[in-house]
């Protein structure tokens, strides 16, 4: 993974101010937002909800998603997609992954040609499954795409603490351009051009972000959690690579990085969602209290229908589909590794003669 490009990180104070936009008024989009502004930027924010609109207008809050949170700096907000895309040096999305093409075709004439368009978005579409980056590709093919990913836990962002993230892209000018706008003194951003590879990663470990928060509710000790997650890594990365994936890649930040910040913390939605479920909460109530999207559910049936297609191993996503949807518990998981035959530890150093 490249640690530099020929321009470097520049401070907000050594770079002009340019218009970028953010799309999605979540929890990450308010984050970036909140980064990019106080980097000195003009920042327009596009969200679907007036009255979140207006609250921002007014109160510089987006309360429902980041309470007691100011945007301070040149915050645009808006229900007007055209206006806040239309001269953007780079367009931000954070967009839920089930309404991720529906938005984008919906105002894909918005886009300017060779516009830098940068997806925040770890998800998969269920048709075709389809990363984020592929649907730009597919209704946006005139701009100049790129995905960013890695442990980005959105309240230590806009709590302004030391943060390290990815952007993939194959276009040198995209890298550096998205390194100039969000570096900071408490944002870094490395690069990578493995795009497939840094999207699935930030997807993928949604998955086993749920597998660590049941292990956590159940007192597991400290050696059978770094099992899981080093397992998860190989399992990810065994999936990924047989997509066409950069194994390197997942030993970076959007790889074990990304994971283990998801693994191992109670900021972490999918962490929730497992830690609740194995604290005897049924799933759907877990879902509907957290009242936000834990894309790891979502992520987990498509890879599961994924694996079993392409006969890739995945244990691991075998055995969480089994807790969530039949009457597995994470202790059955856990045997089922320790009972499987012995294989190597890290991936692609040994052949793949069982499943691990």
């Amino acid at each position: 993974m490249s640690e530099h490009t020929s321009s470097g990180q520049s401070h907000a104070s050594e770079i002009a101010s340019r218009k970028v936009a953010v799309l999605g008024g979540g929890s990450f989009g308010t984050a970036m937002t909140k980064v990019l502004a106080e980097n000195g930027h003009s920042v327009w924010f596009w969200m679907r909800d007036a009255a979140q609109v207006e609250e921002i207008q007014q109160k510089k809050v987006n309360s429902r998603y980041m309470p007691g949170v100011h945007l301070a700096g040149d915050v645009q907000p808006t229900t007007n997609l055209e206006e806040a895309v239309a001269g953007a040096e780079a367009v931000f999305l954070a967009i839920p992954s089930k309404a991720f093409r529906t938005v984008i075709r919906e105002h894909a004439q918005a886009f300017e040609t060779g516009q830098a368009v940068i997806s925040l978005t770890k998800g998969i579409e269920k048709e075709g499954f389809r990363l984020m980056s592929e649907i730009l590709q597919e209704e946006i093919p005139r701009s100049r795409i790129g995905v960013l990913s890695g442990p980005n836990l959105a309240q230590e962002i806009v709590n302004r603490d030391l943060t390290a993230t990815v952007i993939a892209a194959k276009d040198l000018e995209v890298r550096n351009l998205v390194q100039q706008l969000l570096g900071c003194e408490y944002f870094r951003v490395y690069a990578n051009v493995d795009v497939y590879g840094v999207e699935l990663a930030g997807a993928l470990k949604n998955i086993y972000a749920i597998v660590a928060g049941l292990a956590s509710a159940l007192d597991l000790g400290e050696n059978a959690k770094a099992m899981l997650i080093t397992r998860s890594l190989a399992e990810m990365s065994r999936f990924a690579v047989s997509l066409g994936a950069n194994p390197m890649t997942f030993m970076g930040l959007a790889g074990v990085g990304d994971l283990i910040v998801t693994c191992t913390s109670s900021k972490s939605r999918n962490y929730r969602i497992g830690h609740a479920v194995g604290k005897g909460q049924a799933l759907d109530d877990a879902v509907a209290e957290l009242g936000q999207v834990a894309e790891g559910i979502r992520t987990l049936l498509l890879v599961k229908e994924k694996a079993k297609d392409m006969g890739v191993p995945m244990p691991l996503v075998g055995g969480l589909y089994k807790i969530l949807y039949g009457d597995a518990t994470i202790r059955d998981v856990i045997n089922g590794l320790m009972m499987a035959v012995q294989n190597s530890d890290v991936e692609f150093i040994l052949p793949r003669t069982a499943s691990s």
